[in-house]
C-alpha cells in the first residue's frame, strides 16, 4: 500500500473530531475547514517521521493545536452580537449599521462533527464542548488560554501532555486553566436541562417555533420564550432582552404576514436550529437565516439567527427552494 493511501486510511477517521476542535479554537466553520486541511498536509509531509512515541490521534491533535494558535495570531475574537454592546430597548426603531469590520461567530452543522469517537465518555464531552454559548465565551479568552481549558476540560488531557504540547510546563497549564476557568464563568450563562436536536421534548418546542413562525404567529412565539429570552441576529449588531421586545420586534419588523418565512429543521452546535427562506417577489424562498435555539425546561431561553444565506451551503442546503403552500391561521 502506497505512503499517502496508508496514511488517508489511518488519518480520515479522525477528521470529524479534529474539525470540532479546531472550530472550538476559532469560532468559525470555514476558518476550522482551512485548518484541517493545513493539519493534514503538514501531517502528511511529517508522516515518514512519526515513530509512533505518541498515538496518532495526539500527534494530529498537537499539529491542528499549533496551526490553529498560528491562524489566531493576527485575529480577533468572533463575537456574537450580545457580547459587543447592551441589549436594545427600541424594538420599532431602524436597526443598527451593520458593522463589515467584525468577524462573527458561525454555527456548525452537527453532521460535519458527528462520529471518531469510541467512548461514550468523550461522545457526550465532545457534545456539551460544541454548545453555541461555549463556543462564543471561548472567544474571550486568549489563545493559549483557549487552548488549555479545550484540551482539558473538553478533550480530558492530562496537564502533562497540554504542557508538551504547548511546549510549556505543567504548572503553567494549570495556571491557564485556573484563570480561563474563572473567565468562562464570568461570560458564559447556566445551561443546564438543554435539549438537544433529537431530544422529544426540544423537537416539539422547535416544531411549535416554526409553525408559529411561519404562520406570523408572534403571540405562539411569545408564548414559547423564557421571559428572559435572547434573540440575536448577526451580523446585525442590534439585539434584544426579554419576550415582550422580542414580541414587539418580530410583530413589527419581521412577521409582518403569513407565509413571509419557510422553516426546515437542521441541527448545529448540538442544538436544535431551523434554516429559515424568505419569500422573495416571485412567490419563491430564497436562503435567508440559520437559527439556533437555546431550548431548556421546554422553553426556547436564546434565538441566535446567523442572517448570512452564504452558510446554507455549509449545511448541504439550496439556495432557493420552490413556492409551496405554507400553513396559515384558520386553514
Amino acid at each position: 500500500m502506497a505512503v499517502s493511501e496508508d496514511f488517508a486510511r489511518l488519518t480520515d477517521p479522525f477528521r470529524p473530531e479534529l474539525l470540532a476542535h479546531c472550530y472550538r479554537m476559532l469560532g468559525s466553520v470555514h476558518d476550522a475547514e482551512d485548518q484541517v486541511q493545513e493539519t493534514m498536509i503538514r501531517a502528511w509531509r511529517s508522516y515518514g517521521d512519526f515513530e509512533g512515541r505518541a498515538s496518532l490521534r495526539t500527534w494530529l491533535y498537537r499539529i491542528a493545536t499549533n496551526a490553529c494558535l498560528r491562524a489566531l495570531e493576527n485575529s480577533g475574537r468572533r463575537p456574537l452580537p450580545s457580547g459587543l454592546g447592551g441589549p436594545s430597548e427600541y424594538p420599532e426603531a431602524p436597526l443598527a449599521s451593520a458593522r463589515p469590520e467584525v468577524l462573527w461567530l458561525q454555527p456548525i452543522p452537527d453532521a460535519l462533527v458527528e462520529g471518531g469517537f469510541a467512548d461514550p465518555a468523550e461522545i457526550v464531552a465532545s457534545r456539551q464542548g460544541m454548545r453555541l454559548a461555549l463556543i462564543a465565551a471561548l472567544q474571550y479568552l486568549p489563545a493559549r488560554q483557549r487552548a488549555v481549558l479545550i484540551l482539558r476540560d473538553v478533550l480530558r488531557w492530562r496537564a502533562a501532555e497540554v504542557a508538551e504540547l504547548l511546549g510549556t510546563t505543567t504548572v503553567a497549564v494549570n495556571g491557564m486553566l485556573q484563570r480561563a476557568r474563572a473567565r468562562l464563568a464570568e461570560v458564559a450563562p447556566d445551561e443546564d436541562q438543554m435539549h438537544e436536536p433529537g431530544d422529544p421534548v426540544g423537537r416539539a418546542v422547535l416544531d411549535r417555533y416554526a409553525t408559529a413562525f411561519q404562520n406570523a404567529d408572534v403571540t405562539a412565539i411569545m408564548q414559547l420564550l423564557r421571559e428572559d429570552a435572547v434573540f440575536e441576529m448577526p451580523p446585525q449588531a442590534t439585539w434584544f432582552t426579554g419576550r415582550e421586545l422580542i414580541g414587539r420586534f418580530l410583530r413589527a419588523r419581521v412577521l409582518t404576514e403569513p407565509g413571509s418565512f419557510r422553516m426546515i429543521p437542521v441541527a448545529a452546535n448540538r442544538q436544535p436550529a431551523l434554516a429559515a427562506y424568505l419569500r422573495g417577489h416571485d412567490g419563491g424562498y430564497g436562503a435567508h437565516s440559520i437559527c439556533v435555539l437555546t431550548i431548556a425546561a421546554s422553553r426556547v431561553t436564546r434565538v441566535t439567527s446567523f442572517n448570512d444565506p452564504g452558510l446554507f451551503a455549509t449545511f448541504h442546503l439550496p439556495q432557493t427552494v420552490p413556492a409551496a403552500e405554507v400553513p396559515v391561521p384558520g386553514r
